[in-house]
């Protein structure tokens, strides 16, 4: 079944200033709070339904995205998890009368852990967990509090390396961070830039920011490893009699000889002119597919020389 929208869960306009966001938060989460509802799974739910779209409208990023991509769109892009990173309402539950110790256990379906339960870092021995002000009383899986990015990167930025910035969010709020692409970075690899996810301050761990490449389309080369192909037309005297013709590299044009008598999707190999080591790939090389022009139209004259040529026998 599909969730409300936020913005009706909370009664409020798509339009709503924060403040009035905040406002309407405030309203409900003192009607529906689990201390004046003690027992009603009803309010319970709706309970979380608010916390959840607070945590987005309250977000200037998140409500981007949201009012961006709708429902679908966004859950796309948000765990449940990711929802609440960053998001802290300590201060505004304790104002309200309420404490916020076992709220985000709740929303997560977690049970808190009883005394000297695991390796704890917490008070009486219990592991702690931390989001904002949001606590449940273990400790973050590994993992957990690292953070993905998928990195849109051009063909030749991949091939000849290059350096982007990136924007994020984590629950230090909204941070940009340069990043070095190395040279012939492939898609589906990923770039680990350590210490940049979330904190865990309970347990004094970070986590790190995973950045996964993926290497846009080139309208001329192909990839495949460390090797380049490429197609080429040539004309039929050329490939008759032999010739040259320019091709495209990564380096720049070059000119290429084309053998007599160079048949139809023959490769034509230039050594090191495919993308440069890396890793354990030794540099590779371009290869170039000929492909033979054959003109749609002829002069009177074309069409005579070849008529004396099949007279000929070819």
């Amino acid at each position: 079944m599909a969730k409300k929208d936020y913005y009706e869960i909370l009664g409020v306009q798509k339009s709503a200033s924060e403040e009035d966001v905040k406002k309407a938060y405030r309203k409900l989460a003192l009607k529906f709070h689990p201390d004046r509802n003690p027992g009603n799974k009803q309010a319970e739910e709706q309970f979380k339904e608010i916390n959840e779209a607070y945590a987005v409208l309250s977000d200037k990023d998140k409500r981007k995205e949201y009012d961006t991509y709708g429902m679908g769109g966004f859950q796309q892009r948000y765990t449940q998890e990711d929802i609440y990173k960053g998001f802290n309402i300590g201060d505004l539950y304790k104002d309200l009368g309420f404490g916020t110790g076992d709220i985000f256990s709740m929303i997560f379906g977690r049970q808190p852990a009883g005394p000297g339960a695991g390796r704890g870092t917490g008070k009486a021995g219990r592991r702690v967990y931390d989001y904002g002000d949001f606590v449940t009383r273990e400790q973050a899986p590994a993992g957990e509090l690292d953070l993905h990015y998928e990195l849109e990167i051009p063909f030749m930025d991949a091939v000849r390396g290059s350096e982007k910035v990136l924007s994020f969010t984590s629950d230090r709020g909204s941070e940009e961070i340069k990043v070095k692409i190395p040279k012939g970075i492939n898609t589906g690899q990923k770039l680990r830039l350590p210490g940049k996810g979330s904190r865990d301050p309970y347990a004094g761990r970070t986590g790190d920011l995973y950045v996964t490449v993926k290497v846009a389309e080139h309208p001329v080369f192909k990839r495949v490893g460390n090797d380049i192909y490429l197609k080429v037309q040539v004309k039929m005297t050329d490939a008759f009699l032999g010739g040259n013709v320019e091709v495209p590299t990564i380096e720049g044009p070059k000119r290429i000889k084309i053998p007599a008598g160079t048949q139809m999707s023959s490769k034509v190999r230039l050594k090191g002119l495919g993308v440069p080591q890396t890793g354990k790939l030794a540099a590779g090389d371009e290869y170039v597919e000929v492909a033979i022009e054959v003109p749609r139209k002829l002069t009177d004259k074309q069409k005579s020389l070849l008529e004396e040529l099949r007279k000929e026998g070819l």
